[in-house]
């Protein structure tokens, strides 16, 4: 069963077209993943370090995406896995382990491009880039095998692999003699779906910019609620697009520069990340197409989160759409929700209903995306303002069905739902997930 089939559901679901959503997440192990890394715990201890690295192996590999290989011979074991644009590959026996990305190769080898892969290696703690024999610019790590517990090495070739994968796009837009290698393995989209992300993406820029500059002195006024349109734009575009590179490094930096704790005001920050939008529509469309391919990785940078935190963030922002909606700033009212899903979606591996409900909310106020990507479903009619009550109430359902083995308590009160227009019904949605009993089945 694939990842999509184990979020939304079979039945209706199963006729939508397979396009990837939301950042990749390790968290949805299943039970015989949590099984294979008692065993490695138990064979290191034991000694039994070859058949320790296969349980371990086991453990990392998710049986929806097949991201790892591995085999067995008498001198130990080889395996390579995949995290996003890089393969990983190392080889491991009764001495030592030994795990090696190959990133790029420089035609040649400028201060400024040693200098950033120096002040790198600053901030690992495991791995290393470095120069193999053939001048192709790698990360390694290495360990003796007795110091290479299995805990060691999941954060050690966690580091690897998502250094890895963020370097090699960002490396090859910066550096104009840098050549990718070791990229066989991705799988590239159709030239419609990459025009029609890119068609979004320049839209939903152009109208949180057109936005800032809308507002006009309610920038000083109001920093923090036009906050809420420059974030809820990043993540939905991180979410509904899944960009690599230049793209996601970027949208992660627009967060960064917000949440950062300086000495910045909050319509300074405003401005600034305003700027680096305006920087992103400034850049070429071929630059974007580039970036966009289909991946599979190992490990996740979300961080596992359970429904009470969702909640809380939920009862921390919600109440904020009060003052905009009874004030006439009906756009950045609807920019809160937005946010709150999209916040949770870019930082939290939420359980899955969670991220099963969040994903049809944008289902539902993206019409239009989904429609040109091909989803038979159009919960929302941008024309009559008007909702497919009974095709979303379904949708909730299925959810709920999907979930129920798991989730035997989930009870979303469907009931609850205003659908008299698009600010009432996001926030009474919220409300909904909000209130929904997430206790799993012991």
């Amino acid at each position: 069963m694939n990842i999509f089939s184990r979020l939304f559901g079979t039945g209706k679901a199963a006729a939508a077209p397979k396009v990837h959503f939301g950042r990749y997440t390790d968290a949805y192990k299943t039970t015989d993943q949590y099984d294979a890394w008692d065993d490695a715990q138990e064979l290191f201890e034991a000694g039994n370090y070859t058949d320790a690295y296969a349980s371990f192996l086991e453990y990392l590999n998710d049986p929806s995406v097949e991201n790892v290989r591995y085999e067995k011979n008498a001198d130990g074991i080889k395996f390579e896995f995949f995290q996003g644009s890089k393969k990983i590959e190392g080889i491991a026996n009764q001495k030592q382990v030994v795990v090696e990305a190959k990133i790029a190769r420089a035609s040649q080898l400028d201060a400024a491009f040693m200098e950033r892969l120096i002040r790198r290696n600053f901030d690992l703690k495991y791995a290393r880039f470095a120069l193999d024999e053939s001048d192709i610019l790698t990360i390694k790590f290495d360990t003796y095998t007795l110091d290479g517990s299995p805990y060691k090495l999941y954060y050690a070739l966690k580091e690897l692999a998502t250094n890895a994968d963020k370097q090699d796009d960002l490396l090859e837009d910066e550096f104009q003699n840098i050549t990718l290698v070791g990229v066989d393995h991705l799988r590239s989209i159709s030239e419609k779906e990459k025009q029609i992300k890119y068609a979004f993406f320049t839209k939903k820029i152009k109208a949180v910019v057109n936005a800032i500059s809308d507002h006009g002195k309610s920038v000083e006024e109001y920093p923090g609620g036009l906050g809420y349109h420059l974030l809820n734009t990043a993540y939905k575009l991180d979410y509904l697009i899944c960009p690599e590179g230049f793209m996601m490094e970027a949208l992660e930096r627009i967060h960064r520069l917000y949440f950062s704790k300086d000495d910045r005001t909050m319509a300074e920050k405003v401005a600034i990340v305003r700027s680096e939008y305006q920087a992103l529509l400034e850049r070429l469309a071929a630059d974007y197409y580039r970036e966009m391919y289909l991946t599979t990785s190992t490990f996740g940078i979300t961080n596992p989160a359970s429904h009470d935190r969702v909640r809380s963030f939920i009862d921390g922002e919600l109440g904020n759409m009060k003052w905009f909606r009874q004030n006439g700033y009906l756009d950045t009212a609807l920019a809160v929700p937005g946010y709150i899903v999209g916040y949770c979606l870019f930082n939290y591996a939420v359980p899955l209903p969670d991220r099963a409900f969040f994903h049809l909310y944008y289902q539902i106020m993206e019409p239009e995306y989904f429609r040109e990507l091909g989803f038979p479903e159009v919960y929302y009619d941008l024309e009559k303002k008007s909702f497919d009550k009974k095709g979303i109430r379904r949708a909730i359902r299925n959810i709920v069905k999907t979930h129920r083995q798991k989730f035997p308590k989930l009870n979303p009160e469907i009931s609850s739902l205003d659908f008299t227009d698009c600010a009432g019904f996001a926030r009474t949605y919220l409300l909904m997930v909000r209130n929904v009993n997430m206790m799993k089945l012991q």
